[in-house]
């Protein structure tokens, strides 16, 4: 499954959520610690979904508007 997410630079760390699942985000000091995060952080909240027995929202890979200076991408998990 692919996600967009949408990567954030704050002062003095890195941020980041995924539109398509509400509650799902991650933080860190370094964009590549907050984008190996936020990959862990998708696979847990399907997980989470799924154990509750909801349906797990497939991404919208539409445009996410967003601020200038921020960036988005998809990210592939294996769950």
């Amino acid at each position: 499954m692919e996600y967009v997410v949408v990567f954030e630079e704050g002062e003095n760390s890195y941020s980041a959520y995924v539109p398509d699942l509400p509650g799902c985000i991650a933080a860190g000091d370094t964009m590549e610690e907050v984008w190996t995060l936020i990959a862990e952080a998708i696979a847990f909240h399907i997980e989470g979904i799924r154990a509750d027995g909801e349906v797990v929202p497939s991404s919208s890979n539409s445009p996410v508007q967003i601020d200038p200076g921020t960036l988005s991408a998809l990210i592939a998990v294996q769950v």
